[in-house]
Parts: C-alpha cells; sequence; structure tokens
C-alpha cells in the first residue's frame, strides 16, 4: 500500500506531503483544486510517461515520491532481484521520478536508477488506477476480450502467452511466404542481379588477394629509381672511390691505422681500436648486402601493370559493395545465400506453408481450450456483475457476455467478446455503447472492480471520481461497495459526494490557495470536526447552515456505525 506520497514542482503543486492510511482514503475540495493531479503524480511513480510540460511554471525540474509497504513482498521483490534491486529488510519500497527541464526523466526505485519498462514491470501489481476515462474504455468493444481474461486463472493466462507467442511466429511465416510468393519477373531479375554479383566478386579472386602486399609490392615498383638513385648515394658513402671522397669504411681504416701506432702506451687504447675493427667489419658487410640489393634491382613493367590492374579491381569492387575487402566478402556471402534461397524457392515455399499449416492447427486446438475457459468465466462473471449491479440499484438489469468468432487469428485468439444489456424489463439486450449512462457506467466498471479485488494481489485501488453521474441512494450503496472493497485493500478514492465521503476511514481536504504572485495547492487531513465542515460542504454548497452541519453530522456518525457492519 502507498504509505506516503511526496509531489514538488509538479502541475500547480509546489510541495505536498500525503500520508495515506490503510482502509478507505478519500479526497474531496472544490473543483480544480489539485485533487486529480495528485493522482496524476502517483501515476508518474508508477511508470506513466512524463514531459517537461509538467514541470511547475519557473522551476527546473520536478520530483515525485513515493513510499510503499509491501504486505505480501514476495512478487515484488522477486522481480526486485532480477534487476539487482536492493530489497527492504522491513519490505518498504520507494519509487523516485524526477522530471527535467529538458525533458529529461530519471526513475530510481530504492535509490536505483532504472528504465521505465523496469518500473512498469515492479509496480504492475502495487496499484490499480481506476479514472473516468475508464468509463469510456467500457464502451468498446475490443476491451472486454482483456476484462473477461483479467479474472482468469493460471491455465488461462498461460494459454495466452502460448496463442500470443504461436500468432506472432504464424505471422512472420505468412511474412515470409508472401515475400517467397512476389512476382515470378521480380524474382527472376533479382536472381540475374544477384548472380552479376557474385561471378563479379568471385572473378577477382579476392581471398587470394593481399591488398597490403599488392600496395606495398606496388610502391616498390614505382619508386625504384628514386630507390636505386638513393642507394647508390649510401653505397658511395660508405665506400666510395672517388677522387677526394672520404667513405665512412676507408676513414675508419685511417682511424684504425692511428691507434695501432699508439696502443701500445695503453691497454685501453687496444681496446679502442678492437671496436673500430668490428665496425669496419659490419659496415663492409652492410656495403656488400646494399650493392647485391642494388645488382638485383630492375624496373618489372609487366608487374607494375599486373598490380595497377588489381588495385583497379579492388577499388571498383570497393565502391560498388563495401569500403573494405572484408565487407565485400561478407557481402558476397551474404548474398550467396539470398541467392541459394531464392533458386530454391519452390521447397522454401512448401516448408514454408506446411509449417503455416501446422501453426493454424496449434491455434485451432489452443483457441478452442481458450473460448471453453472464458466461457466458464462468463458464466460466472454474469451472476456476479447482474449480482453487483442489482447492489448498486440496478435492479431490473440483464447482463449478458456475447461470444463470436473472428475468421481470422489475433493475439488473443478467435473470440469476439462483447458485453450487452437491458437495463429495463421488456427491453432486449444491447451493446453498452447504445444504451448506457454515464452513471451507470461507473456503477459496471465498479462491479468489475468489486469482484476483481477478489482474486488480485493488487493492494491498492484507486477510484478518481467513480460517483460520475450518480447520487442520492446509489451515491450511499456506491460508497458502501467502496467501503467493502477497502476491508481487503487500501482504497484512495476522489469524491464530490458526502455520502461517500463519510464512509472514508481517513478524509484529506485538497485546496488551492493563491499567495503573492503564485497559487499553491494544500492538502490537510481533516479531524472528526473538520469532516463535519467539509462534508457540509459537499452537501450545501458555499452557505452552510446549522441545519447543514447538523445533516452532515448525522451522516458522519451514521457511515460510522454502518461501517462496522460492511
Amino acid at each position: 500500500m502507498i504509505v506516503e506520497l511526496n509531489i514538488n514542482n509538479f502541475a500547480i503543486i509546489d510541495e505536498v506531503k500525503i500520508s495515506f492510511e490503510k482502509g478507505f482514503n478519500v479526497l474531496t475540495g472544490e473543483t480544480g483544486a489539485g485533487k486529480s493531479i495528485i493522482i496524476e503524480g502517483i501515476s508518474m511513480i508508477l511508470g506513466q510517461r512524463a514531459n517537461r510540460s509538467f514541470i511547475r511554471s519557473g522551476e527546473d525540474k520536478a520530483i515525485i515520491e513515493g513510499v510503499f509497504y509491501l504486505e505480501n513482498a514476495t512478487t515484488i521483490n522477486k522481480i526486485l532481484k532480477e534487476y539487482g534491486i536492493d530489497t527492504d529488510p522491513d519490505n518498504y519500497l520507494i519509487i523516485t521520478r524526477e522530471i527535467y527541464s529538458n525533458g529529461r526523466t530519471v526513475s530510481r526505485v530504492n535509490g536505483r536508477v532504472v528504465t521505465l519498462s523496469i518500473l512498469n514491470s515492479i509496480t504492475a501489481n502495487l496499484v490499480d488506477i481506476h479514472g473516468q476515462h475508464e468509463h469510456q474504455s467500457l464502451l468498446d468493444s475490443r476491451t472486454h476480450i482483456k476484462l473477461v481474461d483479467s479474472f482468469g486463472k493460471d491455465e488461462l493466462k498461460e494459454l495466452l502467452k502460448t496463442v500470443d507467442k504461436k500468432y506472432k511466429k504464424l505471422q512472420e511465416e505468412k511474412s515470409k511466404l508472401r515475400e517467397l510468393s512476389q512476382n515470378v519477373d521480380n524474382l527472376e531479375r533479382e536472381i540475374d542481379l544477384l548472380q552479376y554479383q557474385l561471378n563479379d566478386i568471385d572473378s577477382a579472386n579476392l581471398l587470394e588477394l593481399d591488398e597490403n602486399e599488392i600496395m606495398l609490392e606496388y610502391e616498390k615498383l614505382n619508386n625504384i629509381k628514386d630507390i636505386a638513385f638513393s642507394l647508390g648515394q649510401v653505397l658511395d658513402l660508405l665506400n666510395g672511390d672517388g677522387y677526394n671522397s672520404y667513405s665512412i669504411i676507408s676513414s675508419l681504416g685511417k682511424c684504425q691505422q692511428n691507434l695501432i701506432n699508439i696502443e701500445k702506451y695503453d691497454e685501453i687504447l687496444r681496446g679502442y681500436n678492437s671496436t673500430i675493427e668490428s665496425m669496419e667489419y659490419e659496415l663492409q658487410d652492410l656495403y656488400r648486402s646494399i650493392k647485391n640489393y642494388m645488382d638485383n634491382l630492375e624496373l618489372d613493367e609487366e608487374r607494375l601493370m599486373i598490380l595497377e590492374e588489381q588495385i583497379d579491381l579492388i577499388n571498383s569492387l570497393k565502391r560498388k559493395y563495401g569500403n573494405t575487402v572484408e565487407d565485400i566478402i561478407e557481402y558476397r556471402n551474404s548474398i550467396e545465400y539470398k541467392l541459394n534461397s531464392l533458386l530454391n524457392n519452390e521447397k522454401t515455399i512448401e516448408e514454408t506453408k506446411n509449417r503455416i499449416a501446422t501453426l493454424e492447427r496449434e491455434l485451432t486446438q489452443d483457441c478452442k481450450r481458450l473460448t471453453e475457459l472464458r466461457k466458464e468465466i462468463s458464466k460466472k462473471l454474469e451472476s456476479d456483475i447482474t449480482e453487483e449491479l442489482k447492489e448498486l440499484n440496478m435492479k431490473n438489469i440483464l447482463f449478458k457476455i456475447s461470444f463470436d468468432r473472428h475468421d481470422y487469428f489475433t493475439s488473443e485468439g478467435l473470440d469476439r467478446i462483447e458485453f450487452l444489456i437491458s437495463t429495463n424489463k421488456g427491453e432486449e439486450l444491447k451493446p453498452l455503447s447504445k444504451i448506457i449512462s454515464g452513471g451507470e457506467m461507473s456503477r459496471i466498471m465498479l462491479a468489475f472492480k468489486k469482484i476483481l479485488s477478489k482474486y488480485d494481489r493488487i493492494s491498492t485501488l484507486i477510484f478518481d471520481e467513480i460517483d460520475t453521474g450518480i447520487s442520492g441512494r446509489t451515491a450511499q450503496i456506491v460508497g458502501e461497495k467502496i467501503k467493502a472493497i477497502s476491508k481487503n485493500h487500501q482504497v484512495i478514492c476522489i469524491s464530490h459526494l458526502p455520502q461517500i465521503a463519510a464512509l472514508a476511514d481517513v478524509h484529506f481536504e485538497i485546496s488551492k490557495k493563491a499567495f503573492k504572485d503564485k497559487t499553491k495547492v494544500c492538502v490537510k487531513k481533516l479531524d472528526y470536526n473538520e469532516r463535519i465542515e467539509e462534508l457540509s460542504r459537499l452537501l450545501g454548497g458555499v452557505n452552510l447552515t446549522d441545519t447543514t452541519k447538523q445533516h452532515a453530522k448525522e451522516m458522519l456518525d451514521m457511515s460510522k456505525s454502518l461501517s462496522q457492519n460492511i
């Protein structure tokens, strides 16, 4: 359940802290005071998408934080551990959403930053928000099948996963079949193109060519004159025999001769002489190696032309098939695979058709069982909904769940489900959208929530103006139903009706006050006397008389007594 809600700089709220309690929590206040904004804030921490328009004017960011107490922490803690999020030994869960003016949002669970999809998977079992828009969802028959399925047990839920998985696979196979069965002319043209490209690449024998070696050999042959000229100068410097030339080797010989003349005077000088002698031998070896290299150096014009052709071929293939030789080879392998698939088109088509037929047979059996389970649920649901609606002051109600079949598979099976209703004796059953009023719609949705609350594990239910379109005795009955739900669930309810507000265990007044140039939303937990004042306002509007206050006191006292028997 929600223990605490903190909202900062969200919409028109600058700073609000609400400590919710177990049982029935009600929020009342003037229209536009900010009640629905508080529910919107809860939606944010549950994973609803946010944008910067939610930030209070003049501020850089909005922060919404919710503290939850997990009465049954097993399921949530399992999910937290899967995502590596720390669990609290006292079973508390803290969720924070930060919305920034640059459009960025940050979600945290127990201090750990998470994605929106992870947040939604965690909060799916925490809170169920029933807003006014859900009334409209009842008018869309496409949502009816989901409502029926929400009452299903493990077998139905697993079967739904199986059907969805096979349906997606069926769609993939059908898409593949359409691609394979394209126009024959187009198919032949594509085969011709792929064969040309494959031959174009294979004729180059890229696997036998080393681009780096080719470039190195080409650079050598193309610059052979520069190489020969530079090596000639190196040989002259090492051991030139020109007039007045002083080569390195001959200079070393002179150095050695000078050291021989004086080495008898000091043993160290003999060591110098040995070093120079070694250097002379090494340089003479180097001279002979370079001379040999130069004697064998010649320009092979024919080889140079071959290399140029190979380089032009590689560059041509790069322009057509990839930026590198590796890219070209990878592309070549991909078109070979595609070409083989197209050449084996008839066989592949037949195999695909067989897989489609198998999937359709399996789906037919799965959908048959799915229909059976849904009809079992619907039979009981018809009875339970009818009973709940009669208790909600719809005495002559007749509620039926109609089954029809699509002539094609969907991710939910073959069933087409629609809710039918007759609100008066003698009237034929018609779709909800054709005969239902706003007040009746509210009661039908409440009936679903009441029945579903017996089975689900969601600890907190939020009703945003469930009292739309009702009044009087019906409002009293709706309040009693919500009170009954609050015996096993935490309920947070926005209401404008005193009959509902009087039944609450905790009453919060939401008000909007102007301070200088800004508007501030205030939340106050009401005591007994303050509740009488607020109920009086709900009963009598602006002008509160002693009679109105006495009526409000009697309503509150009677509701307290009534609550003990619900």
